[in-house]
């Protein structure tokens, strides 16, 4: 979709989920580097929690209620807040390393933005 006023069919049509998908991808490759005895704790926590997000917005897309669609963006928000701890804890263990860890949060920043204006767009919907 490279029109924004082209109609969106699909949640990949989503900027919220675009941006989220770039997220899930940037914690993949970060948490490969993770200590294997991570493998069951942080890493598979902050990868759960990250694929939260992408599979939120995509759940809200499909609901038809606008109520509905902004709990599941808001839940989606709240993995990215969750997500966000998570990416702390990593850096302040030193699993990630300085660079490594502004690109994630900077890129966490830009969904929880985009998501914001996601279920402020869908409020307005609804209530109107």
């Amino acid at each position: 979709m490279n029109n924004p006023r082209e109609a969106i069919k699909s949640f990949t049509d989503l900027n919220s989920w675009r941006e989220a998908h770039k997220l899930v991808l940037l914690v993949y490759r970060a948490t490969t580097s993770f200590p294997k005895e991570e493998l069951f704790g942080l890493t598979n926590q902050i990868r759960r929690a990250v694929v939260s997000i992408t599979s939120n917005i995509a759940e809200g897309f499909s609901r038809q209620s606008y109520s509905e669609k902004v709990h599941f963006y808001s839940i989606a928000q709240g993995s990215v807040t969750e997500v966000q701890n998570q990416l702390l804890i990593a850096r302040d263990i030193s699993y990630i390393k300085p660079g490594s860890f502004a690109a994630l949060a900077n890129q966490s920043i830009a969904v929880h933005k985009t998501l914001g204006g996601l279920i402020k767009k869908s409020k307005t919907i609804r209530d109107s």
